[in-house]
Formats: C-alpha cells, sequence, structure tokens
C-alpha cells in the first residue's frame, strides 16, 4: 500500500502542477497577482514589493488548499463508510476518472463536466491577508472547470485510501502542485510578462499531457496493475 501511495502522491502533484497551467487559470496570473497585492499593470510588469506578494500569496493557496483538504476528508470518509465494497469503488473512480481523461483531451465534450460557479471579487477589494485567503476559498469553491477534472481524480483517490490522513495528505500535495508554480510565476511577472508569452504556446499541448496522465491513472485503477506497476518502481528505489 505504501508504494501505491508514492504512486498517488506522484500523480496529485503532477496533476496540481499542470492544473496551474491549463488554459483558464495560467494566462489569469497577471489579473490573479494585481488583485491579491491591489496593484495595476504598468510597463509589461506588474510592481510590487516581493514580501507583500509572497504573504498575499501564501494566504491566497492556503484558502485554497483548506477547501480542497475538506473535499478530501469528505471523499476518505465516505470511502471508509463503504470499505467492503472498496473493491468495487476503485473500479468505478477508475473509469470515472479515464471519463475526465477523455474530457480533458477534447475527445469527449461533455457541457455537464464543464459547468461553473464563481464567486465573483471586484479589482481592488483584496488589500489585505485576509481578503486573499478569503479569494483563496472563493477560487478551491468555484472555479470547477479550470480544476474540477483533475482535483476531481485526486478526491476520487482520496476516497480509495485507507485512511483519513493519506486522503488528506493527496490533497495537500495537489494543493502543493497547484501553489508552487503560482509563487514562482507571480515572482516572476513582478519582472517582465515575457515568460508568460512563452508557455503561453504551450497551454493546449500541457491539457493534452494532463488528460492522457489521467486516462492511465484511471486505466491502472480499474485494471487493478497500480500495485504491480508501483511495486516495480520501488525496485528502482535502492538506486537513488
Amino acid at each position: 500500500m505504501k508504494n501505491i501511495e508514492n504512486i498517488s502522491v506522484l500523480f496529485a502533484f503532477t496533476a496540481g502542477v499542470l492544473s496551474f497551467f491549463s488554459p483558464c487559470i495560467f494566462p489569469l496570473l497577471p489579473a490573479y497577482v494585481a488583485n491579491l497585492t491591489g496593484t495595476t499593470i504598468n510597463e509589461n510588469k506588474i510592481d510590487v514589493s516581493k514580501k507583500v506578494l509572497m504573504l498575499r500569496s501564501i494566504s491566497f493557496i492556503l484558502g485554497f488548499s483548506m477547501i480542497f483538504m475538506l473535499l478530501g476528508a469528505s471523499a476518505t470518509l465516505f470511502g471508509r463508510l463503504f470499505a467492503e465494497n472498496r473493491s468495487l469503488l476503485v473500479k468505478i473512480g477508475g473509469l470515472v476518472i479515464i471519463l475526465f481523461g477523455f474530457q480533458m483531451t477534447g475527445i469527449l465534450n461533455l457541457r455537464f463536466l464543464m459547468r461553473e460557479k464563481r464567486w465573483q471579487v471586484k479589482p481592488g477589494d483584496n488589500k489585505n491577508t485576509l481578503n486573499s485567503f478569503l479569494l483563496g476559498l472563493a477560487f478551491g469553491t468555484g472555479w470547477t472547470p479550470c480544476v474540477g477534472l483533475s482535483l476531481s481524480s485526486i478526491l476520487l483517490l482520496a476516497g480509495s485510501s485507507d485512511t483519513l490522513y493519506s486522503g488528506l495528505g493527496l490533497l495537500v500535495i495537489y494543493s502543493l502542485g497547484l501553489g508552487i508554480p503560482f509563487i514562482l510565476l507571480s515572482l516572476l511577472i513582478t519582472h517582465s510578462f515575457s515568460i508568460m508569452n512563452k508557455i503561453n504556446k504551450f497551454l493546449p499541448y500541457l491539457a493534452q499531457i494532463n488528460g492522457w496522465i489521467l486516462i492511465g491513472m484511471g486505466t491502472l485503477l480499474f485494471t487493478g496493475q497500480l500495485q504491480k506497476i508501483s511495486a516495480w518502481l520501488a525496485g528502482f528505489a535502492p538506486l537513488f
């Protein structure tokens, strides 16, 4: 089980990173940063102190992380209630993750998976750390088209975890995958937006990669091959 958890952790972090580079999150990064810091975009950069940016960004990340952890705890408790049918739930979860993957690659186009409900935050409202945290809560609860498919897949994995802590851990790792690039690129765009222009052209490919990763992970869950592959990868551990 430990090996399976290691694979799930890697999957959760990768899903978080790729969620950040989704076409409806990454291009809006300057707007997020400007809103979090209460500044404006001038001369192709955001002029704000690194201290303010770090505090507001961390507060924002803590906000959506709390929502994700609550969802993870609920999913894990739900899974434990049906522990006797764990194998069936894992197969169903695998099929759903595969469905999400096909949706993300564009092979499927199911409108109900792309519905969204956002909390609207007016520019300039976010002038302190508490409001940055509230904006993080809003992001965690509302931006379903951006993170919903990847996040739901992590929640399905959390639901199949043996313990509450394992399920929560996956959501923490997912939040780190989403939050670390946010901080790093936020710091970069205080100097110039050129890095964003370079990355933008790769966003469609990253979405495809994320989709196929979901399909692969869902297939491993459904077929029961996850444990075998995890054991095989664990054999390489002494090399590192």
